[in-house]
């Protein structure tokens, strides 16, 4: 078909003069602040997202060097379908049917005859557009260059037999946007196959390696699925990590109410310590004490504070080194029953009352003239945190 050379160079070179000048133009609101354009990183697109389906039409030309034929060129018809992998990259599988007649009468007797080709290939595309402009949706015209391998199969009008030969092939995908599903195609191709496999038109003999198959087709392009890609978004939400198992964590939330128990008892013992009046001890003649004497503690501690030591050697200087020898002393330790377990409470008041008996040794008090009482855990947040010294 004369002309098919001129229309298909004609578009190439539009379509590369249009792209180079102004297909960055339709890039408003894709970029960023700075002017820059803004790409991915995009969401995962799922196996059912951006599927599409291709069918158009058209003309076609074979091309050869020293064909022995002229041809006259015919219809081409084209249905694909595919699904764009990211913005940039998509495959589709796809069949092209051409029709060519030519004439043979410069060979043999028999004026014009038909000849068809079916090319079944699969193509990778490259979305040119999306690759230099970035992702944008609702850009008008995207520029999709492509490379496709497949199998030629040549049926002569008249004959029973199929030629099959391999075949590859390249392309010029323009892709115009009418909406969010339908898009229009004007598709430029050349289909590349061994001279060999057209043998049985012109004749053997001393002719180009490989023949071209040029066409032009344009048509409809249906968009299904979830179409377009999402941007990730720029905030990144802060992961915190949860070193704990479920009985960690039931642990720990018991230990905090416990926690939070003892610090309400704490509050409470300051408020009664501040109210409470000095003890008073009483020392006749004999020595006898009137009122025994304390030693506090902090909560969950069986350590003598500088305070409480002095309380002790008030205690040691004015009653017990006066004792007679027929008196003894009684140290009785306690804890908070409101706070911690029976168990931790028992240990708690014993190591108080330990802690105030060796004290008590340590200033020259007689070991054998001290007993060491251990009440547990009782009640009273004040009554309980102390351990009494009293005589016997």
């Amino acid at each position: 078909m004369k002309g098919i050379k001129t229309i298909l160079g004609a578009l190439a070179v539009a379509s590369l003069f249009v792209f180079s000048s102004s297909a960055f133009a339709q890039e408003n609101g894709n970029r960023d602040e700075n002017g820059k354009v803004v790409r991915g990183a995009y969401e995962t697109n799922k196996f059912w997202d951006n599927w599409f389906i291709g069918v158009g039409a058209g003309i076609n030309e074979f091309m050869a060097k020293d064909a022995k034929v002229k041809w006259i060129g015919g219809i081409a018809i084209d249905a694909n379908f595919g699904k764009w992998i990211t913005p940039d990259l998509g495959l589709r599988l796809g069949w092209k049917g051409l029709n060519n007649s030519f004439d043979q009468s410069d060979v043999v007797a028999g004026g014009t005859s038909a000849w068809n080709q079916n090319f079944v290939h699969a193509d990778v595309l490259w979305n040119m557009s999306n690759t230099f402009g970035g992702y944008k949706e609702t850009r008008i015209w995207d520029i999709e260059p492509y490379v496709q391998f497949g199998v030629l199969l040549n049926n002569p009008a008249g004959k029973n037999a199929v030629d099959l030969e391999y075949g590859g092939g390249i392309g010029f995908l323009n892709d115009f946007r009418l909406g969010k599903h339908v898009d229009l195609f004007l598709d430029l191709s050349t289909i590349i196959a061994r001279r060999s496999a057209f043998d049985a038109i012109h004749g053997q003999g001393d002719f180009a390696r490989f023949a071209f198959l040029p066409s032009a087709t344009f048509g409809i392009i249906i968009n299904f699925g979830k179409s377009g890609f999402d941007r990730h978004t720029s905030v990144t939400p802060v992961v915190v990590p949860v070193p704990f198992t479920v009985d960690e964590y039931n642990a720990l939330k018991a230990r905090v109410e416990e926690l939070e128990q003892e610090n309400a008892a704490l509050r409470d013992e300051i408020e009664a310590l501040k109210n409470q009046k000095p003890d008073t001890v009483y020392v006749g003649n004999t020595g006898a004490i009137e009122s025994p004497g304390y030693a506090f503690f902090d909560i969950g501690s069986a350590t003598l504070s500088d305070r409480e030591k002095i309380h002790l050697d008030f205690f040691v200087d004015n009653v017990a080194n006066n004792l007679p020898e027929d008196k003894g002393i009684v140290v009785t330790g306690s804890a908070d029953k409101a706070t911690g377990s029976a168990k931790r409470n028992q240990q708690l008041a014993e190591q108080r009352a330990e802690a105030v008996k060796k004290y008590l040794v340590k200033k020259g008090v007689a070991e054998d003239k001290i007993e060491t009482v251990v009440l547990g855990g009782i009640d009273g947040a004040v009554e309980a945190r102390r351990v009494t010294v009293e005589t016997k």
